[in-house]
């Protein structure tokens, strides 16, 4: 019996989408033959409607992928807020003093170090560019799923069951495609909120994302296409709430103070909202017909805002992996295959979670002794030429071994 499709991805957000895209227009799979489980996309916004509270940083490399996946020029150029630069501060020092790092794309010879987008706007253009390559888009939830030796079959809410040679899970931290298979995951709950919010700020953001770890935990501001800038401010859940909860202006009070005034008086522009943070590390990205991606296979903190990079990186690997099978007549869902795919990206994905870590534990919440050992640590970093240029690589995702898609403009 022949399956209904070769490649079916569970999850229509960023990266599951992205995957799908990509999958159709370059692993040489037919297009046909991929379906992607989302449900229906947002409504782009209007054209002079503000930004969405919820956005991401996207790296060169991240970039490159979405340009691949023909999603970049999809979206509206005039809400993309390209970043220049980078200002990170400990709260016992000051930004652009001797003591901060501050970095830009000049020391790497980039015109910009990324953009801050809206999160819908990307997830959106993912799914028109899959649509418009001729992959199938189901809106019909996920009930069930079980492999067997030939295929994946998955049993929608309405009972239809539809098979596939592999199934890829980028259903999110709460995966029903891990849960389902049993493929085992460690988590590790921060007990922390992180509170997003747009405010608008009595000096310009000069296309600069600014970040300042306090003994609270990080506040990042960062720079938006209308002028504004995005909030994501980590904190205890006790407090999180309360300042989530809490009247306009107390908040807005908060947040100049917990930024150090660094671009002067902040005035809340929007809704606030939150989220529980937790780590999450699953212990295999692949089984039998079956692979995860995304925040499905690992959760980091969000304090250096790459879990949507890593996720983007994670759907090249695996294009690139099922491409490879293609071309060798391989079965895409074979083990063998999808073992390539996780080589790539676990090593490299648990050494970010283990610096992240080290970064939440050590740096934002350091008092003390820890404090000025960082700073310091801060200060030769920023003195230096060489490690200025690591750093500035690192925040354009193109350190390290990278997939194709993700190195090809």
């Amino acid at each position: 019996m022949s399956a209904d499709f070769d490649v079916a991805v569970v999850g229509g957000g960023l990266a599951g989408a992205c995957l799908a895209a990509l999958l159709a227009r370059h692993s040489g799979i037919e297009a046909a033959r991929i379906a992607l489980f989302a449900q229906v996309p947002p409504q782009p916004p209007a054209a002079d409607s503000p930004p969405d509270v919820r956005v991401v940083a996207i790296s060169r490399a991240s970039e490159r992928i979405l340009r691949a996946a023909d999603a970049w020029s999809r979206l509206p150029a005039r809400r993309l807020c390209a970043y220049e630069r980078m200002c990170v501060w400990h709260e016992s020092t000051q930004p652009e003093k001797a003591g901060a790092l501050c970095f830009d794309a000049a020391d790497v010879g980039e015109p910009n170090l990324g953009y801050i987008v809206e999160n819908g706007l990307l997830q959106a253009a993912c799914l028109a560019s899959f649509r418009d390559a001729g992959g199938r888009l189901l809106t019909h939830p996920l009930r069930a799923l079980r492999v067997d030796e030939r295929h994946a079959h998955l049993t929608l809410q309405d009972a239809e069951t539809l098979t596939a040679r592999l199934v890829v899970g980028a259903d999110g931290a709460r995966s029903l495609v891990r849960e389902q298979l049993r493929l085992p995951a460690h988590t590790h709950d921060y007990r922390e909120l992180a509170l997003v919010a747009t405010v608008r700020t009595q000096q310009p953001h000069r296309h600069t994302a600014w970040q300042r770890f306090l003994s609270t935990g990080p506040l990042a501001l960062l720079p938006l296409f209308d002028g504004s800038c995005s909030i994501v401010w980590t904190l205890g859940t006790q407090r999180g709430a309360s300042l989530r909860d809490c009247g306009p202006q107390a908040f807005e009070a908060q947040v100049e103070s917990a930024s150090g005034g660094v671009l002067g008086a902040v005035t809340l522009a929007g809704e606030r909202r939150s989220f529980a943070l937790q780590a999450l590390a699953a212990d295999t990205y692949v089984a039998a017909r079956c692979a995860l991606v995304g925040d499905a296979a690992h959760v980091i903190h969000p304090l250096a805002g790459q879990g949507a990079n890593l996720g983007l990186l994670d759907a090249a690997a695996l294009c690139e992996a099922l491409a490879e099978a293609r071309a060798a007549r391989e079965d895409p869902g074979a083990l063998r295959v999808l073992r390539r795919y996780e080589q790539r990206r676990r090593t490299h994905n648990l050494a970010m979670a283990a610096a992240i870590d080290v970064f939440h534990r050590g740096f934002a919440l350091a008092g003390g002794p820890a404090a000025w050992l960082i700073n310091g640590g801060l200060g030769v970093v920023n003195r230096s030429g060489p490690l200025k240029r690591l750093f500035a690589r690192q925040a354009l995702g193109l350190a390290g071994e990278l997939p194709r898609l993700a190195r090809v403009s």
